[in-house]
């Protein structure tokens, strides 16, 4: 076998990239409803961000915005369904962005049949994201078209609620060897929740991925996330707890019993280091509006780890102080690096969510999907050039912006040569 890496394949934020405040239980989301969006300044700060971690960490890919507006999508909803302005805003949604949520990824060396597995995520908790997989799938068939390596599934029934890898974790002690998959469910089916938000992670859909992809029962593990998480605005696991080769890091309450849950990964993988944050230390409040979790979490070339961070948590006192400690004690993560990504913060998606780890033989990926800096450079231009400076709420539905937005689309698949995905 080939060596496999990791390849981190961020969103391209798309040129609808708008504040609707669309996503029920994220904070950031709620907080920045109606305010002016900069799409051309957010597709940057995420480019910029790429390149960044292509320079640092050596592997970097990309995937794509959706079609926007979705036409269909209203089309489905009955006509008038333009006149409401909560539909409206999902039909222009460029939450595809965050690719955290594209898919849950399971590496060749994880399943029965040697190869990576990939299934799209449903989001059917909330309808401006369950309209993404179809288009989803799409591009993930002819990112890993090649059937001999990756199998590309169809999401789990929408009975379940999928949200990809937002809700999983991984961890190996190298990345050609089998590893321990851990999922992060919020509830189960017949746990309706009762709480303020959503829990939208079911265990039946992890339960069915994991059988999907083959994986060994022996090397999965299934950890209920803490509902006082979910409450506090930690509407994904990745903004509580990210994991890497054998290190998990994650604040104290960020499942429901935690000791059982170190306790049930330790028995599939006792090679693992915990770097848990005392609630005393960065409370649920801080962790979420600075997103400290909501990190990459990254093998350094030279040894040891790197947390890729918002620069949020450089503003935020509580949280450096702790990241200075934290560095002090020599431990797994040996430097944090601060990126700005302001504008995808304000939507509520932090440097974890811009992307979806893929663990494969780079040679086997359609290589139109791998960064370079030529490739970058081009995606640059075109950003700059097309790309609307700002969007704000009054504009959604105006005949100029869908066609703004459409044709900045296209000038982008032109320049990656992707147009089969107009």
């Amino acid at each position: 076998m080939s060596k496999l890496v990791e390849i981190n394949f961020d969103g391209i934020v798309g040129p609808s990239h708008n504040y609707a405040g669309l996503s029920l239980g994220n904070v950031a989301s709620a907080k920045h409803q109606g305010q002016t969006s900069y799409p051309r300044a957010a597709a940057l700060q995420g480019l910029a961000k790429m390149r960044g971690n292509l320079a640092r960490f050596g592997h970097q890919g990309f995937l794509l915005p959706l079609p926007r507006p979705n036409g269909a999508l209203l089309e489905q909803l009955g006509k008038g369904a333009e006149n409401n302005p909560a539909m409206l805003a999902a039909a222009y949604s460029a939450s595809s962005m965050w690719t955290a949520n594209a898919a849950t990824v399971s590496p060749a060396p994880d399943t029965a049949d040697g190869r990576c597995h990939l299934t799209p995520a449903n989001l059917v908790t909330m309808v401006h994201r369950a309209q993404e997989w179809p288009d989803t799938k799409r591009m993930l068939d002819l990112a890993f078209a090649d059937d001999e390596h990756f199998s590309v599934h169809h999401p789990v029934p929408d009975t379940f609620g999928d949200e990809g890898a937002a809700n999983h974790m991984r961890l190996c002690t190298d990345h050609d060897q089998q590893g321990v998959e851990v999922f992060v469910y919020g509830r189960s089916l017949a746990e309706r929740g009762s709480g303020k938000f959503p829990a939208r992670q079911h265990i039946e859909a992890s339960r069915a991925v994991a059988r999907l992809h083959g994986l060994d029962p022996a090397k999965t593990v299934f950890i209920e996330q803490n509902p006082v998480a979910i409450e506090a605005g930690a509407f994904h696991n990745d903004v509580v707890a990210v994991a890497n080769g054998d290190t998990i890091f994650a604040h104290e309450l960020a499942f429901a019993d935690r000791q059982a849950a170190y306790d049930a990964i330790r028995e599939a993988f006792p090679a693992l280091q915990v770097v848990e944050v005392p609630d005393s230390a960065v409370s649920l409040a801080d962790a979420i509006s600075s997103y400290l979790f909501n990190a990459q979490l990254v093998t350094r070339p030279e040894g040891g780890m790197a947390l890729v961070v918002p620069e949020e948590c450089r503003e935020n006192a509580r949280v450096w102080s702790y990241l200075e400690g934290m560095l002090a004690t020599n431990g797994p993560i040996r430097e944090v690096v601060p990126v700005d990504v302001r504008q995808s913060m304000a939507n509520g998606g932090g440097p974890a969510c811009l992307r979806l780890r893929v663990v494969c033989d780079p040679s086997k990926v359609d290589q139109r999907f791998l960064l370079s800096e030529a490739r970058a450079d081009a995606m640059e231009a075109i950003i700059a050039a097309h790309w609307p400076e700002h969007i704000d709420p009054d504009d959604l539905g105006q005949p100029a912006l869908d066609q703004a937005i459409r044709n900045a689309r296209f000038a982008l698949l032109e320049v990656l040569d992707l147009t089969e995905l107009g």
